[in-house]
């Protein structure tokens, strides 16, 4: 599980595009120059990742005020 945001409400969810079942996968966020690796869920076909509103709004919304003040 994503260390950041509970993911189990998208289990079972499926790319759009591709018509398969999303995965959790380690990817890079990467925002004013700074990457951070998270595990989230992703299409295994198409590479197209899951970013819940949740984290979006909450966790990652905090760390781009942090390095944005910096």
């Amino acid at each position: 599980m994503s260390q950041y945001v509970d993911l189990t409400p998208y289990e079972g969810w499926t790319c759009e595009k591709c018509n398969e079942r999303l995965v959790l996968g380690k990817v890079e966020i990467s925002y004013l120059g700074s990457s951070f690796p998270v595990e989230l869920l992703k299409c295994p076909k198409c590479g197209l990742v899951l970013i819940p509103e949740e984290l979006a709004l909450g966790k990652m919304n905090e760390v781009e005020k942090a390095l944005e003040d910096k």
